[in-house]
């Protein structure tokens, strides 16, 4: 089965797997009896949101740059011009992720929404300003979760991973592409380099504000001027905004400043 290496080719993926209703009940379990456990923690093309790189960051105690430097590499969307990051896999015989131990994952609290969602594939759009969803069962060969007795429906699943917000951001990120998308050019290189930077650096666009008193540009209350420089979560969220604001002219939170 071919992995899926940007979010068109994972469109596709998905729409080649059986589909599973939302109320559909499977079976499926991973834990450390089950024969195949961690095989499938090795060899993958896994795509990190902005919201999985900071959780990844917080658990490892990371810098930004030292994060990306370390654990991932980075591309850009074909039809966009978005960065597009990945998590580097180890450089052994299996291509394992760096973060797998044979007991298990190490940065479990903080794993990717994309491992938190296995076996199950999610496809969104924006329909009428609403999101719909449907689910896909990646159902591998090798894979002995499947034959467990433990019964789950897609919504049942997604919330006992504690994924609701995972799949928010990752929304969030999908939409922002849909509207470059739809200006019908890619992003040039030193917008690529900002977006990166707001959504996947939030450390560095914490400096980046600084520096350049981007705030006395916009109609911004100081409270929350003080919160974004202090939380690289809200900074993300004023990425987005910001993003909004300077590719395309229009946002529903930021105003420039007239006085």
């Amino acid at each position: 089965m071919s992995k899926p290496s940007s979010p068109d080719q994972t469109e596709q993926f998905l729409q080649d797997l059986p589909e599973i209703a939302p109320g559909q009940a499977f079976r499926f379990a991973c834990h450390p009896e089950v024969p195949c456990f961690n095989a499938c923690c090795s060899d993958l093309t896994l795509m990190l949101t902005p919201y999985d790189v900071l959780m990844l960051r917080r658990q490892l105690n990371l810098g930004s740059q030292e994060f990306l430097s370390r654990h991932a590499s980075s591309g850009t969307h074909p039809q966009t011009g978005f960065p597009l990051v990945f998590m580097t896999m180890l450089d052994d015989e299996r291509k394992r992720c760096p973060f797998v131990r044979p007991e298990g994952c190490s940065v479990y609290n903080a794993r990717p929404g994309a491992c938190r969602a296995y076996p199950l594939g999610r496809a969104s759009r924006l329909e009428d300003g609403q999101v719909k969803e449907r689910y896909f069962l990646v159902q591998e060969e090798h894979c002995q979760g499947f034959v467990q007795d433990k019964h789950w429906t897609p919504s049942a699943w997604y919330a006992d991973q504690q994924l609701l917000i995972y799949n928010e951001e990752n929304d969030r990120y999908m939409a922002l592409m849909a509207m470059q998308r739809q200006t019908g050019r890619l992003l040039d290189r030193k917008r690529s380099a900002m977006a990166l930077m707001g959504l996947y650096q939030p450390d560095n666009f914490q400096e980046f504000i600084r520096n350049s008193r981007l705030f006395e540009r916009l109609d911004l209350p100081e409270e929350r001027q003080a919160f974004i420089l202090a939380d690289e979560y809200a900074t993300i969220d004023f990425a987005y905004h910001w993003l909004e604001f300077l590719l395309y002219g229009r946002s529903k939170v930021l105003r420039p400043r007239t006085e």
